[in-house]
Parts: structure tokens; sequence; C-alpha cells
């Protein structure tokens, strides 16, 4: 049998509605919720569109830093960037593979460096100048521990983060990185964020603490989205 025609019997075949089950870290100690197939879609959906606001369009390169536990974000952004024709590769988010993303980022010169955390900094900046690496790069979107070392040396670096089992993503006014409202509900209480299901959301997930210190920010961003917005103190500590 061609490979045509089993990916073509594969596609007929039936698939459970379950995409992945979603462990993350919570104020209690991990969690667990259901990701559907339809609400990973919209998910692709929602972050194709976010990371358009950031320029990104067919032709281009991206490199993406992420762990195998974080399939759950990490396929939703692969999908994005597969919608809008970004060559892409991966690097592992630990810092035990800084050196794959030193490779990558020569050898693809990428438009964006996606999920770029401070282990990977940390590995990088033994053998080369962090601010002369990524300065250059037109986006980079960093997580929380990362985000004020670049900043710190010149880097214009937006969030990106987990914030629960959601995927809060800063747009170019880096004004705290958005939530997609429709998907999911986000607040602060006693300065630490929550997370419950939203209105489109299927599978259930009541308020949960997430122990994760910052605000939420409601009403129209700069850019033109209605979603709530996060800001992390970690973010805005000091590098």
């Amino acid at each position: 049998m061609a490979r045509a025609d089993t990916l073509a019997r594969a596609r007929e075949l039936d698939r459970p509605e379950l995409a992945y089950l979603v462990r993350f870290f919570a104020a209690g100690g991990t969690r667990e919720t259901e990701l559907t197939r339809a609400e990973l879609a919209r998910d692709t959906d929602w972050a194709t569109a976010r990371l358009r606001e950031h320029g990104l369009a067919p032709g281009q390169r991206a490199l993406l830093t992420a762990s195998g536990f974080e399939g759950f974000w990490g396929h939703a952004v692969i999908g994005a960037l597969r919608a809008l024709k970004v060559t892409y590769g991966i690097a592992e988010a630990m810092g035990w593979d800084h050196r794959r993303t030193s490779v990558f980022h020569r050898e693809l010169r990428p438009h964006a460096v996606i999920g770029l955390s401070a282990e990977t900094l940390e590995g990088l900046a033994g053998g080369a100048d962090i601010g002369e690496m990524f300065r250059a790069t037109p986006v980079v979107l960093a997580r929380p521990a990362a985000v004020p070392v670049l900043r710190a040396v010149g880097v214009s670096a937006c969030l990106l983060s987990p914030v629960g089992p959601a995927l809060a993503l800063e747009c170019p006014e880096r004004g705290g990185a958005h939530v997609n409202g429709a998907e999911w509900r986000v607040g602060d209480r006693d300065g630490e964020l929550f997370v419950a299901a939203g209105e489109q959301r299927t599978s259930p997930l009541p308020e949960t603490p997430l122990g994760i210190a910052g605000r939420v920010v409601s009403g129209r961003c700069g850019c033109g989205s209605e979603d709530p917005r996060v800001l992390l103190a970690e973010t805005d500590r000091p590098s």
C-alpha cells in the first residue's frame, strides 16, 4: 500500500474527540483538564491571529522552543505557523538544549523566536552576547523570567506564557499578554491569577487559583483586541 493510500485510509478512521489531557500547575498543586480537538482547532485559530499581528507571513522562518509536556499550547502554535506557511525549527526549552537554539538561530536566521526561556538564555550567555544575538530578530516572544533579561540588553521581547491551561501571548503593543477571552475566564484576587473555562469551552474547569503573581487588565487594547490581558509580576522584575 502506498503512503498516500495509507494516509487516505487513516483519515477515514474514527478519532476520539479528546486530544490532550492537560496537566498544569495551580496554587494547590497540579490539576488536570481535558482538551478536545475542536477546542485545539479554536486555540490554533486564535494563535494564528496573534502571530499574524506580529507580522508573521508566508516564506518567513521561526524558531520555537518548547518542552514535550507543553504540547497543549505548543501544538496550537505549531498549527498557527503551518497555517501562516512559516517554516519553523524546534528546540527544547530546557537549558541543556541551548546549543540547538544557537545553531537554529544562526542557520535559520528566523523572523521570530517563540518561547525563549531563562534557562536557554543562561546557557547561551556562556558563549554569546544575548543582546547582539537577538536584537536583530524582529519578533521575540519569551517566557516570564526571560523577558526582563532580554529587555535589559535592548531586545524588544514580548511575553508568551502558559496561564494554567490557557496561553497568554503579548501583542506588539506590549501592554500585557492576551488570553483568549472566548475560551477562558481569567482574573486576579489578592494579587494572584485564577482561570476558569469560558463560555465556548466544553471541557469543564471551575475557577482555579494558579499561584501566579499578577493582575488582569480588561478593555480594548491598542491592537484592537478585547481579550483580557495578564500582567505578570515576574516579567516586571529587574534582571
